[in-house]
């Protein structure tokens, strides 16, 4: 009979090739892509205002961009499907002046709002980055081309996918490129109408000004939001509560004057340089004291009375009724939608929302017959000249594979190191001090750390020390937006680097959990979603928290880590002082994502027979340790992280009781290919785990470590397990008296293992 482990392998193989297939076969999901576009170029710290040319360059290459914007929705049509084209083409005319500032280096961009990714792919395709036909003919359909805001060449890093998320990311990458560059940084974030209220996007506002990130805000203010208008969902001006966050409002009227909105990217450009974050906000048209603006006066801008008068008359509207004409247009230059949504935030008759926006049962070429996508003779020559020019070379390169080289440790350095002896019980977290001091002070341009007010409980402030002031960043206890950024620091550079955030465990579970979400959608550019090069924190993990009771116990949390076991290079459950110095040392020595779990409480150095250290400030580590053997042993004990000591105990009782069992602490996860299995054939008398965790509970099943070892060897050996099934009561203790009330002692285990 197959074992839930040779299911499991067989389902891993199949997928392993499916997801093989799918690269294979995809177009741009490579370690490197070199690209040959058109080289329309600007730096706003150099050109201080477009020329006419550059002007007709840019409209003509945003009307380009709707074009395929509006192909590929054709395409999608042919198969029933839609997609979010209003706010897609509303993107378009911010974001072409983007591209061409952006120099992937000094000077880069994401977007917040990623559901706007048509706009975004499509005009990446005007400039030659992607095929014009692979985004008409694969969006939505495919790797390549998906329906958010994904890494493709020329395109952002920093993949989009919740509302908000963008905003502190950015600031997080803007950051770290004025540690790594210095001088002439800039980071463009362009944002929607939604995501900016979400408290992660305040957050972000506030870090952008506390620690004065060289960036720009560019809010796509179209007065439509996710399921209708601004008014009926959320009827706030941005201006006043984000200016009131520090970050410094530059209005202009609208988005579709290049020209101005260029000047607008030059002084927010400027004030970076000065540590000052900016909000470039599009205003719109209303009427005042001596003008008027009507929909007839809209007609008249976009070159479309006609079709203006038409769809008023439709509606019973009267063309001169006064309206707000947005600064950013949802659904731009698609004429029809782009009314809808005028008259949507008028509140007039006709109006509709176009955040999901399609081409279905309409004629394409119909729509793009209309005014506004019909260049003059000029804008043919500019756009003509650009492409008679020599192209512009664009190499795009993978990040590094998780488990490449980071920060190691030289010898030097680990000679210096003082660890706790054995005999001494004392927090894990003296381990990881010794080791954060020990790689700041080897690394100290390569480390960064995002603090909530808690680094003399998280132990991060001894390596603060030695690092530069721009180089930490102390957030207070925001969190959820302080592990985002993290995540934005990492993609800054390509160089080694060490990026940590850290917070007591339960924060994560209840709070912070986002900077782990926003790895399940960051792919590389090789395809697949991976960590990124940051270090999760999490201290005072399981009932290791002190006498706090419930306030600030994680008992989730290896089900935690273990839900995120796709994306890490690993997670690391150190059960002693030594083994969490041992356990940083490994983070920083290689590229990925990283959980560490730190206990709270004193545990015992752990020794081993002959009364040594267990480990070294020089051991290596490894997944699995052996702790104690014993001759003629069919039985062994697992212990998972900080109950690892209650295992070497139990082993003595047992010896005195005549059954003699090996036990073994398992440093983190995941576990080399087949571990479990042999040591289920070793031991076939069975295993015993232990953790400080939940393991069960009514209708749960195994769940955590003990489900782990669960799933891979049942039916090869019997298996018990000890470890938390109801979290629901316990004492305000020390942590042996309430593990005692949970059943993780000595005794319970000796029991465990007799029993087996």
């Amino acid at each position: 009979m197959a074992t839930v482990e040779s299911l499991h392998r067989t389902a891993w193989n199949r997928q392993a090739e499916r997801n093989r297939n799918l690269i294979e076969n995809s177009r741009y999901m490579r370690p490197e892509v070199v690209s040959e576009v058109l080289p329309f170029t600007l730096h706003p710290g150099r050109d201080q205002a477009l020329s006419e040319e550059q002007v007709l360059i840019a409209n003509g290459l945003g009307t380009e961009a709707a074009r395929i914007a509006l192909a590929s929705l054709a395409s999608l049509a042919k198969i029933g499907e839609l997609d979010h084209l209003g706010g897609g083409l509303d993107l378009i005319p911010a974001f072409t002046l983007t591209v061409a500032m952006t120099d992937y280096d000094k000077i880069q961009y994401t977007i917040e709002h990623a559901h706007t990714s048509i706009g975004y792919f499509s005009t990446l395709a005007a400039y030659g980055f992607l095929d014009r036909e692979l985004v008409i003919d694969g969006f939505r359909r495919g790797l390549d081309i998906p329906g958010h805001v994904s890494w493709v060449p020329g395109g952002t890093e920093l993949n989009g996918g919740r509302l908000g998320v963008m905003i502190p990311a950015a600031v997080g990458c803007a950051l770290g490129m004025k540690a790594r560059l210095g001088e002439g940084t800039f980071m463009i974030c362009h944002c929607g109408d939604a995501g900016w209220i979400s408290g992660q996007a305040l957050n972000g506002f506030n870090a952008a000004h506390l620690h004065r990130a060289p960036i720009t805000f560019v809010m796509h203010r179209n007065g439509i939001q996710l399921s209708g208008a601004n008014k009926a969902i959320m009827d706030k001006d941005p201006r006043p509560i984000i200016a009131s966050l520090g970050v410094t409002i530059l209005e202009i009227p609208t988005f579709t004057d290049t020209a101005s909105l260029y000047q607008a990217y030059v002084e927010a450009y400027r004030l970076a340089q000065e540590g000052k974050p900016t909000l470039i906000y599009p205003t719109g048209f209303k009427s005042k004291s001596r003008t008027k603006v009507t929909l007839r006066r809209l007609g008249r801008m976009y070159r479309i009375t006609r079709q203006v008068e038409e769809f008023a008359a439709r509606h019973g509207v009267d063309p001169e009724t006064e309206i707000w004409i947005p600064g950013s247009l949802m659904s731009y230059r698609d004429v029809v939608p782009m009314l809808e949504c005028i008259f949507l935030v008028n509140g007039l008759p006709g109006g509709e929302g176009h955040h999901d926006g399609h081409m279905k049962g309409r004629d394409l070429r119909a729509v793009l017959a209309n005014p506004m996508f019909k260049e003059s003779k000029a804008q043919k020559e500019a756009l003509a000249h650009l492409e008679g020019q020599p192209k512009r070379r664009v190499v795009t390169t993978a990040r590094p594979a998780p488990g490449s080289p980071n920060l190691i440790l030289p010898d030097s350095a680990l000679a210096e190191v003082e660890l706790p002896p054995v005999g001494k019980s004392v927090s894990p977290r003296a381990g990881s001090e010794a080791a954060y001091a020990a790689i700041a002070k080897a690394f100290p341009s390569d480390m960064f750390v995002v603090s909530c007010d808690l680094d003399p409980s998280t132990k991060l402030g001894k390596a603060r020390k030695f690092l530069p002031r721009d180089h930490q960043f102390e957030m207070s206890i925001e969190e959820q937006a302080s592990s985002i950024m993290a995540n934005g620091l990492a993609v800054s550079s390509r160089r080694p680097q060490l990026n940590v955030f850290s917070t007591f465990a339960a924060f994560y579970e209840g709070i912070a959990r986002e900077g782990f979400e926003m790895w399940r959608y960051q792919r590389n550019l090789t395809g697949v979603n991976e960590g990124l090069n940051v270090v999760m924190h999490l201290s005072h993990v399981g009932a290791c928290t002190g006498r706090d009771h419930f306030s600030g116990w994680s008992l989730d949390w290896v089900n935690l880590g273990i839900s995120y076991l796709p994306y890490l290079h690993r997670l690391y459950a150190p059960a002693d002082a030594r083994a969490a110095f041992v356990a940083v040392r490994d983070m920083a020595a290689h590229y990925g994502g990283h959980i560490i779990c730190i206990p709270r409480d004193n545990l015992p150095i752990l020794a081993k027979v002959d009364g040594g250290p267990l480990w070294t400030a020089q051991s290596r580590w490894e997944p699995v340790t052996e702790y104690r053997v014993t001759p003629g042993a069919r039985r062994a004990i697992l212990a998972f992280g900080a109950p690892a000591f209650l295992a070497g105990q139990a082993v003595e009782t047992l010896a005195k009781e005549g059954v003699p069992t090996d036990a073994y602490v398992v440093n983190g996860l995941p576990l080399p290919e087949g571990t479990l299995e042999e040591l289920a054939e070793r031991y076939p008398e069975g295993l015993a785990t232990i953790e400080d965790g939940i393991i069960s509970g009514p209708g749960a099943g195994i769940v955590g470590f003990a489900g782990l070892v669960r799933s891979a060897v049942e039916g090869r050996a019997p298996l018990e397990h000890v470890g938390i099934v109801d979290p629901r009561i316990a004492p305000s203790e020390g942590h042996l008296e309430t593990w005692a009330h949970f059943g993780l002692t000595a005794d319970a285990l000796v029991e465990a293992v007799s029993s087996l």
